[in-house]
C-alpha cells in the first residue's frame, strides 16, 4: 500500500484525484493539503464524497509519503517546491504546466518525464518525478502521434476543439459564470493557446523533420467535462492505411482505442479513456477524437502514471465507466 499527498486539495483536479484513490486497491491518501480550506472536512467542499472519506484538510505536508500529487495553478507548483521539501524517495507527480516543456524539466535536483503514456510508458516506468500534460494536449497528441511515428505529416495541421467549462478550474471569472457559459459559445487563444508547445515538442520527438505549422482554435462549449477534437491533415493513403496505423500504434494502449462508431462525449464522459474516430475526404485525414478533461486530460492519467510509476497494472483504480444518460 502506498501512501498519497496531494497539494491543492479544493480543486476540480483534486477532487477527482480523491475520487479515485479512495477506491484504488494500492493505495492510501495520507494527507490532502489546502491552505484556503485546512481544518475543514474534504467532504464540506467536495460533497458527492459524503459517506466516503472522513479526513480534513490540512495546512501540513508530510514529507514522507510515497508519492504527491501538486494539483495547483499554472506557475504555483515552483513555487510551492521551493519552499516545500519531501524525501528522496517522494515521487511527485505534477498536474500544472511547470516542467512539461524540455526546457523546464529539470529542476533544481529534480528530473521531471513528460507523462503521456501513449508516448513513452517506458520512461513514465523509471521516472522519479512526472510532468502530466495538459488536457487539449494529450487529446491532440493522442489524434496525430501515429502519423508522427509513421514520419507522414507532411502539411500543416487544423485542428478545432472544444472545452467543457471545468477546463477553466474552480476559481471563477467572467466566461465560467453559468448566466454567460450557459445557452454559449466562444473560441479563446486562438492559434496560440499554451498546450501547442508541448504538442510540437511531442510530434517532433517523432518525426524530428516536421516544421509544418499546427493551427489550433480552442473552443469553450456550454457542459460541464469533456473535450471534441477535430484535427485534419494531408494523408496520401486510403482510409483502411490510415485505420491500420492507428490501430497499430494504440495495439498496447489501455485506454486510447480506435473505433468505427461516429463519435460523441458521453462516450468518455467520468472515465479514463480516449476514444479515436478515422474519416477521408479528398487527400485530407479527418481524426475525431474524445476525452474527459479531468480524467484522461487530467486526475486519471496522473494516476495512470502512478501505476506505471510503482509497477502497478496500468489500469489499477480506473476502470470507470461512462456517464451515458
Amino acid at each position: 500500500m502506498i501512501s498519497i499527498g496531494i497539494i491543492g486539495g479544493s480543486g476540480f483536479t483534486a477532487g477527482e484525484l480523491i475520487r479515485i484513490l479512495i477506491n484504488h486497491p494500492k493505495a492510501k491518501i495520507n494527507f490532502v493539503y489546502s491552505t484556503t480550506q485546512a481544518g475543514k472536512n474534504i467532504n464540506t467542499i467536495h460533497q458527492d464524497l459524503i459517506g466516503d472519506i472522513s479526513l480534513k484538510f490540512s495546512d501540513k505536508i508530510n514529507q514522507n509519503v510515497d508519492v504527491v500529487f501538486l494539483c495547483l495553478g499554472h506557475g504555483n507548483s515552483t513555487t510551492f517546491l521551493e519552499t516545500h521539501e519531501f524525501s528522496e524517495q517522494t515521487k511527485i507527480i505534477d498536474l500544472s504546466n511547470d516542467f512539461r516543456l524540455k526546457a523546464s524539466q529539470n529542476y533544481q535536483d529534480k528530473s521531471f518525464a513528460y507523462g503521456l503514456p501513449e508516448l513513452d510508458k517506458k520512461k513514465i516506468s523509471s521516472a522519479q518525478n512526472i510532468a502530466n500534460p495538459g488536457c487539449f494536449a494529450t487529446a491532440i497528441q493522442l489524434s496525430l502521434l501515429p502519423l508522427a511515428h509513421e514520419k507522414i505529416l507532411k502539411e500543416d495541421i487544423h485542428i478545432n476543439a472544444v472545452t467543457g467549462a471545468t477546463g477553466a478550474g474552480a476559481s471563477l471569472s467572467k466566461t465560467t459564470h453559468f448566466t454567460w457559459r450557459d445557452n454559449n459559445f466562444s473560441s479563446y487563444k486562438v492559434f496560440t493557446h499554451q498546450h501547442l508547445h508541448e504538442i510540437s515538442q511531442s510530434i517532433t520527438s517523432l518525426q524530428n523533420n516536421f516544421n509544418k505549422e499546427i493551427y489550433l482554435i480552442p473552443n469553450r462549449g456550454n457542459f460541464s467535462r469533456g473535450i471534441f477534437v477535430s484535427a485534419y491533415t494531408s494523408f496520401e493513403g486510403s482510409i483502411d492505411e490510415a485505420k491500420r496505423i492507428y490501430e497499430n500504434y494504440y495495439v498496447e494502449s489501455a485506454f486510447t482505442k480506435v473505433t468505427d462508431v461516429e463519435l460523441h462525449l458521453k462516450q468518455v464522459v467520468n472515465t479514463n479513456y480516449c476514444f479515436i474516430y478515422l474519416s477521408k475526404f479528398k487527400n485530407q485525414l479527418l481524426i475525431t477524437c474524445i476525452i474527459d478533461n479531468l480524467l484522461k486530460g487530467a486526475s486519471g492519467q496522473a494516476v495512470q502514471n502512478m501505476n506505471l510509476m510503482f509497477g502497478f497494472e496500468e489500469t489499477l483504480g480506473l476502470k470507470l465507466k461512462a456517464n451515458y444518460f
